[in-house]
């Protein structure tokens, strides 16, 4: 029966009940077994940033990111990954007994390397991106690119005239009435596109001779390199790609104001072909001749898959580099991390890849300056005589396909 001021439902106070057990210091073993866990020793590298009493070496601060954690970390993995890119050659591997005869002096196996791929997006372009993408074309640096079509004609625009810096916040009506384009905090006054239509509106009739007299059949690609000789101007990516040959696909080619060009033709002229499947069949050739392939992936959407599927043909890129802001919640490809690309085939199954959470005007520039450029700052950069398309012999073809069971 309840005493007084006792419910027959009401817990017993504190100082009634039973005290917890003690440890030997005093305290309640149960607290004493959940805060003081023993912990297993680790072998991973400890936390350490660069020190600047050490003065400033902007070589060593990239190099700290690697121990710094989070992104830093993440890029310093990236670095690491590109100099993967960078210094593999077929002499790192070892001679197949089934390998031609050509291919087993090691001087011919260590001109066979990697062919890199670099996708991006235009807003890239239409940044101070541009001049980092430029230097790695006019290096020959990249062996294929993909872009949008922004991508091509943002960089033929800023040879006729300049994007400016603006705001994020700036107001939308009031630019439409000044007829200034936003992207995102660049303005690029409409005027430019103007100049663009009338530069390129010869060129067009001009490809349009050259398919109806001379049977020349143009493909996205194809048309792109003719807008870098075109151009002839050093400052574009397009210019330094047709110098090298490097081959730029952008399978969107009239999602942009190349396309709104296109659709004025049309209505001056019809006829004009752009022929997609010949350069779907290119794209893919590139990386299934490839004997080792590396991507560097800035920004997501149709760069990245373009980028991507090509080398799901060669059963997956060897290196990999992500840079971009998606998440993977939305089931978006853009936001897909490596590990599922690799379930597609897109990404070799013994691959390191790294995704670096971030936006690629803070990160491209880094990750080039440690690469790309102190190889060629110190003399480490010799492009002449490099082999590029080299394939599998049989049996090394075979211990590839063993690598999905083995891991």
């Amino acid at each position: 029966m309840a005493t007084d001021g006792q419910d027959l439902g009401q817990a017993p106070s504190a100082s009634s009940a039973a005290p917890a057990p003690a440890s030997g210091s005093g305290v309640p073993a149960i607290a004493a077994d959940a805060v003081l866990v023993k912990s297993e020793k680790l072998s991973t590298p400890t936390v350490a940033g660069y020190d600047f009493n050490n003065g400033v070496d902007y070589g060593a601060v990239l190099d700290s990111y690697l121990r710094t954690g989070f992104q830093a970390t993440n890029l310093g993995k990236a670095i690491e990954e590109v100099e993967r890119m960078l210094s593999w050659s077929l002499a790192d591997e070892p001679v197949a007994a089934d390998e031609e005869e050509e291919f087993r002096d090691p001087k011919k196996r260590e001109r066979v390397r990697t062919k890199i791929w670099l996708s991006y997006t235009s807003n890239l372009i239409s940044s101070g991106l541009r001049e980092t993408i430029r230097f790695l074309a006019q290096h020959s640096m990249v062996q294929v690119m993909i872009s949008t079509a922004g991508g091509i004609e943002e960089d033929l625009i800023k040879c006729l005239a300049p994007t400016h810096l603006g705001d994020f916040a700036l107001e939308g009506l009031g630019l439409r009435r000044r007829g200034i384009n936003r992207i995102g905090n660049l303005l690029a006054p409409n005027d430019n596109y103007c100049l663009f239509e009338d530069w390129i509106c010869a060129i067009l009739d001009k490809m349009h001779d050259e398919q109806d007299r001379d049977g020349v059949r143009w493909t996205p690609s194809r048309m792109i390199h003719r807008l870098g000789k075109e151009i002839d101007n050093e400052q574009s990516v397009c210019y330094w790609a047709y110098k090298n040959n490097i081959p730029i696909f952008s399978p969107a080619i009239t999602d942009g104001s190349i396309g709104d060009m296109l659709y004025f033709h049309s209505y001056k002229r019809e006829g004009l072909i752009l022929d997609l499947v010949a350069d779907i069949r290119a794209v893919n050739d590139q990386a299934i001749k490839a004997r080792k392939t590396g991507v560097i992936v800035l920004g997501g959407g149709l760069v990245k898959h373009h980028c991507m599927n090509a080398n799901l043909m060669r059963n997956g890129a060897d290196f990999c580099v992500y840079v971009n802001t998606a998440q993977e919640f939305d089931g978006s490809d853009s936001g897909a991390r490596p590990d599922e690309a690799v379930s597609w085939g897109k990404i070799r199954v013994d691959a390191k890849p790294v995704k670096v959470y971030a936006e690629a005007t803070l990160v491209l520039p880094l990750l080039v300056a440690r690469t790309f450029a102190t190889h060629l700052q110190q003399g480490r950069w010799q492009p002449e005589g490099r082999i590029f398309d080299k394939g599998f012999t049989a049996s090394e073809a075979e211990a590839e396909k063993n690598k999905l069971f083995s891991k």
